[in-house]
C-alpha cells in the first residue's frame, strides 16, 4: 500500500525540528529510524500532514554512564544498545531487552526514542526503562521536562508526549549499590511479538539480602506494569527458592492479562511466574 500524501522536511538541528513541529501543528509526526512509523504510514494507520525527519540530527546519539547514572540518546539504535559494553551490571536489562527486539534488520533501523514514543504494549524497551526508574527527557520550543518512565506511557500506543515535543534521551539515576538487572520474554518464535516480558532489577547487600527490587511486566497490560506485591515480597529476602517462588506467584496473581487468539490469560499468568522466577534465579547466581 501507499501512504497518504504528506509534506516532508529534514531537520538540520534540534531547534529546527522543534520549529517545524510548531509550524505544522498537531498533525505532524517525527521520523527517526522509521521502524514503527513507516509501516503505519504504508497501511494508512497513521495519516500525518507533515513528517519531520530527525534521523541525522547531531547530539542525540549519546550513550554514557558515570557516577550520576546513565544517559541514552533518542537516536541510539537498538543494535547499538545490544552491543554496548556500557550496558552491563546495573544497566544489563537494556542490552538484553534490545537484543530481543524483532530481527536484526529491525534492530539496525529502530531507535530508543522511537520505541518509547511509539509505546507499543509489547515493546521491550519501555519495560526495561521502567525497571531502572528511568526518566524520559522531552523538549519543545518552550523548554525541557523530564517525565518518569512509569508516568510516560499512558496506554496502548499512547504517551503523555505533547504534539510539539520530541524525545531527547532516556536517563537512569545512579543505581543502588549492588544493583543487577535482567530481561526475559517468551515468544512462539524468535522475532515474534512476545506473549509476556519481564524486567527485573534487584540490589543485594553484602549479606545477600535484597535492599531494592523492581519487577516490571510487559504484554499483560496497556502499559508496563510494576508488580508491586512481588517487589514487596523480595525486599529483605535472601533470594532463597521459597522467596523467589513467593515473588513469582505474587507477580502472576497481580496481573490481569487479556485472553488472545494465541495465548490465554491463564497461560500468560503462568508465563509471568516462570519468567520472574527464572530471571531472579539468574540474578542470584550473578551476585558475587
Amino acid at each position: 500500500m501507499k501512504p497518504p500524501p504528506f509534506a516532508y522536511a529534514r531537520a538540520e538541528s534540534l531547534e529546527h525540528a522543534l520549529a517545524l513541529l510548531d509550524e505544522a501543528g498537531e498533525d505532524a509526526k517525527v521520523l527517526a529510524g522509521g521502524q514503527s512509523l513507516v509501516p503505519l504510514l504504508a497501511y494508512r494507520l497513521a495519516r500525518p500532514t507533515h513528517l519531520v525527519d530527525i534521523g541525522r540530527l547531531p547530539g542525540l546519539d549519546t550513550l554514557r554512564a558515570d557516577d550520576t547514572g546513565l544517559v541514552v540518546g533518542a537516536l541510539v539504535r537498538h543494535h547499538e544498545l545490544e552491543r554496548s559494553a556500557v550496558l552491563s551490571g546495573p544497566w544489563q536489562v537494556l542490552r538484553e531487552a534490545a537484543a530481543l527486539i524483532g530481527h536484526h534488520p529491525i534492530r539496525i533501523r529502530g531507535t530508543l526514542g522511537g520505541s518509547l514514543a511509539h509505546a507499543d504494549p509489547a515493546a521491550e524497551l519501555p519495560v526495561a526503562a521502567t525497571a531502572l526508574d528511568a526518566s524520559v527527557t522531552v523538549r519543545s520550543s518552550g523548554g525541557e521536562r523530564a517525565i518518569p518512565a512509569a508516568e510516560f506511557f499512558a496506554g496502548p500506543f499512547m504517551t503523555v508526549l505533547e504534539p510539539e515535543e520530541i524525545v531527547v534521551d532516556l536517563r537512569c539515576p545512579a543505581p543502588p549499590a549492588g544493583l543487577r538487572s535482567a530481561f526475559a520474554e517468551f515468544s512462539p518464535r524468535a522475532g515474534d511479538f512476545a506473549f509476556v516480558s519481564v524486567a527485573v532489577a534487584v540490589a543485594l547487600d553484602d549479606g545477600g539480602r535484597v535492599t531494592h527490587a523492581r519487577v516490571v511486566l510487559g504484554c499483560v497490560a496497556a502499559r508496563p506494569l510494576r508488580a508491586g506485591e512481588a517487589e514487596d515480597a523480595l525486599l529483605g529476602s535472601a533470594l532463597t527458592e521459597q522467596d523467589i517462588d513467593a515473588a513469582a506467584r505474587a507477580a502472576a496473581a497481580g496481573c490481569d492479562p487479556a485472553d488472545g487468539p494465541h495465548a490465554s490469560a491463564t497461560f500468560r499468568r503462568e508465563l509471568v511466574a516462570v519468567l520472574v522466577g527464572r530471571t531472579l534465579r539468574r540474578l542470584r547466581e550473578d551476585h558475587p
